[in-house]
């Protein structure tokens, strides 16, 4: 139960807006199209109707059989029924599973086979889906968006109807009750279930509003989907963006600078990749008093044009964090931009300083299971460790992942007798003089070379300095330990392939002006990097090392 006798659960604030504010708009959704192939927007939800139709849905639901701790895949595009569909769920105490739709469909299947959901609701695409490629063949109840229940025992809308005036439906769900599993993208592994607790979405809400300065009655443009979900925790009106989430990378600058403006949304939350598309855009932002970017490093060039765009006094921020732990660490771009010089010599990426209360410190860099903490394990200031976290929003466990969980998970006892889980990051970095943590690429990537570890964040923002480079990756080619260090470079567009020799050369004279970089003296062109799908930002360097052996051993 939360403080005020509320149970422990995000849906908790919707009936409390409801009763303050019913008729403010809670999220407005693209609908039709008008002549200039703009979305009209004509589709909104108040806070009375997300909640009375939220309530209505979880009603229906528990009719037949969907109720507390009942796993629930969620295959639905961001529309009223996604977010209605989400809050019934939270409201009924059921587990929403979400699992993200562009990964490989083989790792797809075995995700939603590893959660054993016993009900599947999905948009009509979605169950026929489930039906040819055998997904969910736990799933007890099967529900579609659709108008019929075709490959479905039901429609959403009979389930709403059969629900209407029952009344509030809230169920007493305890802090650590499992509110959802959520997989991740998968982008260095196979995606896994990450378990969140009622307290850790509770913890997020309180993390975010006090780290980021949200404040209630914002207007919010959401480009990621469960984000837009915090937007009526937070008291926020918000704006769905007329894009494929799940391709960022690709979004149209036209249609969002639209609602942006016609909306007059004051703060943004988009990946790296939509940044850039916002950044060669050009066009200013002059409505927008926050932005925030995570789910990889920002290039410094997209951070510097975008300050360009926004009000003087707006706020650009880059949260560090995970899946499984979100926010650990926050950085404003003004702090950030003044980083950027020692980023480009090296020094790894700069992400900030903890959000209160989170403990972050640095281990040695260890590939095997830690299964109890010592302070023997924290490494000394400035030097290059595995980032641990300890904190209200760390989740402790994968679903069926024990193997996983062993690796990422510590348990660590306190002077008071009780026991908190340490999360590692599976990144490595470190703290400076100054307390501020320095992200410097992921363990898995780092390169283990004969005269000591090459780090992917300490290398390639050097050689992204080069006017005709749009991004570089460094991947290790042979066993680790003797690895060869490979530098993979992905021209910018335009750039024509006879112009390779030169960049090479130049590389090479950039490479040589500090210690680390000078021991590359391999260098491939590639085309197009291959990236996560989540963010489109998170570059595949599993895949460029597979490229890059083979190219070598032509």
């Amino acid at each position: 139960m939360s403080a005020t006798g509320a149970p422990c659960n995000i849906a908790a604030a919707l009936p409390d807006m409801a009763a303050r504010e019913p008729g403010r708009i809670a999220m407005r959704c693209p609908g039709t199209r008008g002549p200039d192939g703009l979305a009209t927007y004509d589709v909104a939800l108040t806070y009375a109707e997300l909640d009375a139709r939220s309530d209505a849905i979880a009603a229906g639901l528990a009719k037949r059989g969907i109720v507390r701790g009942t796993r629930t895949v969620v295959m639905v595009k961001p529309s009223p029924e996604f977010f209605l569909l989400m809050f019934a769920l939270f409201k009924a105490g059921a587990a929403p599973v979400l699992v993200d739709p562009g990964i490989d469909k083989r790792a797809l299947k075995q995700c939603l086979d590893e959660a054993a959901p016993e009900a599947f609701i999905g948009i009509p695409l979605a169950h026929i889906a489930r039906v040819v490629l055998r997904w969910s063949k736990s799933a007890r109840f099967r529900i579609t968006t659709g108008h019929r229940a075709f490959l479905a025992d039901d429609t959403l809308a009979r389930v709403e109807a059969d629900g209407a005036n029952a009344g509030p439906q809230l169920a007493d769900t305890q802090p650590d009750d499992v509110a959802a599993i959520l997989f991740t993208s998968g982008s260095t592994g196979v995606p896994k279930g990450v378990v969140y607790r009622h307290r850790h979405f509770v913890a997020q809400i309180e993390l975010m509003r006090t780290a980021l300065g949200i404040r209630e009655g914002e207007l919010d443009f959401p480009t990621f989907p469960p984000f837009a979900l915090f937007g009526p925790a937070l008291g926020l009106t918000s704006i769905i963006p007329d894009m494929d989430a799940t391709r960022p990378a690709s979004a149209d600058p036209r249609k969002l600078h639209a609602a942006i403006e016609r909306f007059g949304a004051q703060q943004l939350f988009g990946s790296p990749a939509l940044m850039r598309v916002l950044a060669d855009y050009g066009k200013p932002l002059p409505t927008i008093r926050r932005i925030t970017s995570a789910g990889a490093p920002v290039p410094a060039d997209v951070v510097a044009r975008m300050r360009e765009l926004l009000p003087i006094d707006a706020d650009f921020y880059t949260p560090y964090g995970a899946t499984e732990c979100l926010p650990v660490a926050v950085i404003e771009s003004r702090e950030l931009q003044s980083t950027r010089e020692a980023t480009e010599a090296g020094a790894g990426t700069c992400v900030g300083r903890a959000v209160p209360p989170n403990d972050v410190r640095i281990i040695r860099i260890d590939d095997a299971a830690i299964d109890t903490w010592s302070d023997a394990l924290v490494v000394a200031a400035t030097v290059i460790g595995e980032i641990t976290v300890a904190g209200p929003t760390a989740t402790d466990t994968y679903f069926h992942r024990d193997a996983s969980m062993r690796l990422a998970k510590i348990s660590e006892a306190l002077p008071d007798g009780t026991t908190r889980i340490v999360h590692r990051m599976g990144d490595v970095g470190y703290l400076d003089a100054d307390g501020r943590l320095w992200f410097c690429g992921r363990k898995t990537q780092r390169v283990e070379a004969s005269a000591g570890p090459l780090y992917t964040e300490q290398v390639e923002p050097v050689f992204n300095t080069h006017p005709d480079v749009r991004r570089t990756a460094l991947v290790g080619v042979g066993a680790p330990g003797s690895q060869r260090p490979v530098l993979c470079v992905e021209p910018k567009s335009g750039v024509d392939a006879t112009q390779w020799p030169r960049i090479e050369r130049e590389l090479r004279d950039i490479g040589r002006g500090h210690v680390h970089t000078a021991r590359i003296d391999t260098f491939l062109r590639h085309p197009a990097f291959p990236v996560d799908i989540r963010h489109n930002a998170k570059i595949g360097r599993e895949k460029l090392a597979a490229w890059a052996t083979k190219e070598i051993g032509r």
